[in-house]
């Protein structure tokens, strides 16, 4: 990594659009697609608040109590903003099954929407204004990740965790009123604060590292709000945190930035794995008339990049089966919905079926293919070869992203619960009442 000039722009200028940038200056789109995402991020959050991280977490907040500031999902009562935000980040990230952003290979909303509703609850911010921060947020963590590059995840930093501290961080900011210099400061404290490793995938440690970033943020802009005051140039300066965590310092990262709104690009879940399977799975659903029977093995090739993040060979419980290409493979092949969260269970890990399946699957990485492409071929015991192929940069309507969201979050929450829950979020509801719903048990 060079230290010229050119290096510390992107303090700079994320501060500054972080502060300045006007509500009336978000795109339509933009909005709609945050708007989708908070959707998103509340059913899979209350989905997942009682899953054992989320159970340990909870256990965290109410033994140390504190300030009644913010809801947190499961939990009657407010506690502090940044065990809020904690909690929810941790919770909301617990069934892996968030939105993704391929620019820089992470979970934006996790972390971002976590801190800011923890914040807006706490200075009672309209519903506008929270979303707004929001989106400017993930915007920012989306920037951050490019500026960082790919070699700063694989080396082995958790993009969600590092890269999402520092958008949660100038959402919390803006929701505080922060000057453009406060929010510099913000990104000097968000450095040496941020942190999250890939080693925890597979584990509860990759939730609680979204959780983290998410506290993180918070804790950065409220120190910042009471004076604290670090080296602001302590992202990209020199020994900071670009240079000493394997960033690549790129420059074009904050291109266009206030005017094209990268998080547009978002990817939903509509598997509830890693996003890194989903491209298999999704060229897969051209292949549902064969039967498994009939498949004599399996070839997947995809980017390189995914072989150390999702490709446990032989997953032992539903966590590693999350990871894994060989499972999900086998899952799909034979008839299992991969949509539903019970179907990554330790007993379909030890199925006899899916085990045997899963021994003549061979994945292989492909340079010519990006994280979002998958090409998968089955070679049938007839001695056909059924070539498939999916991309999930794919253009796909708005209107159809809507409907498929929409109905992601009915089958989790049910109808009602659903119908609630996005009226909050279409309505613009203040931030304590989107709040209520994460206590309601």
């Amino acid at each position: 990594m060079t230290n010229s000039s050119a290096d510390y722009d992107i303090t700079a200028a994320l501060a500054q659009f972080a502060s300045s940038t006007r509500d009336d200056d978000l795109p339509r789109d933009a909005r709609a697609v945050m708007g989708l995402s908070v959707i998103d991020w509340l059913a899979v959050g209350l989905a997942g608040r009682d899953e054992p991280v989320a159970r340990a977490v909870r256990a965290l907040v109410v033994d140390e109590g504190g300030a009644p500031q913010a809801h947190t999902l499961g939990l009657e009562g407010r506690f502090p903003a940044r065990a809020a935000a904690l909690l929810n980040g941790t919770a909301s990230h617990a069934l892996d099954y968030d939105d993704t952003h391929f620019g820089h290979i992470g979970h934006p909303s996790v972390a971002v929407v976590s801190a800011a509703l923890a914040v807006a609850e706490k200075v009672g911010a309209s519903g506008a204004a929270f979303q707004a921060a929001a989106l400017i947020g993930v915007e920012a963590s989306v920037r951050v990740g490019l500026w960082l590059g790919r070699g700063h995840y694989q080396i082995g930093y958790h993009q969600t965790a590092t890269a999402g501290a520092f958008g949660a961080g100038l959402a919390a900011g803006r929701l505080l009123g922060l000057t453009a210099g406060q929010m510099a400061d913000v990104l000097g404290v968000l450095s040496t604060r941020a942190s999250g490793l890939k080693s925890q995938f597979g584990t509860m440690g990759k939730p609680f590292n979204a959780g983290i970033a998410a506290a993180n943020g918070v804790e950065a802009a409220l120190l910042v709000a009471h004076g604290l005051q670090p080296r602001r140039g302590a992202l990209d300066g020199p020994q900071g945190f670009g240079e000493t965590h394997h960033g690549a310092a790129d420059p074009t990262a904050i291109a266009g930035l206030g005017q094209v709104w990268l998080f547009e690009q978002v990817s939903h879940k509509f598997h509830a794995c890693c996003h890194g399977l989903h491209a298999t799975l999704d060229a897969l659903a051209d292949a549902s008339a064969i039967g498994a029977d009939t498949v004599e093995r399996v070839d997947v090739r995809t980017s390189p990049r995914w072989l150390s993040v999702c490709n446990v060979a032989d997953p032992t419980g539903g966590l590693e089966a999350k990871f894994s290409y060989a499972q999900v493979v086998a899952m799909r092949l034979l008839g299992h919905d991969t949509a539903r969260l019970d179907s990554y269970c330790d007993a379909l890990c030890h199925d006899p079926q899916i085990t045997a399946l899963r021994r003549r699957v061979a994945v292989s990485g492909d340079d010519t293919l990006s994280e979002t492409q998958a090409r998968v071929t089955l070679h049938l015991t007839s001695g056909e070869a059924v070539k498939l192929y999916h991309d999930l940069l794919e253009p796909q309507p708005l209107a159809l992203r809507d409907a498929r969201v929409r109905a992601k979050a009915e089958s989790l929450l049910g109808a009602t619960r659903a119908a609630q829950v996005q009226g909050l979020v279409d309505g613009l509801a203040d931030p304590s009442d989107i709040g209520i719903q994460l206590a309601q048990v």
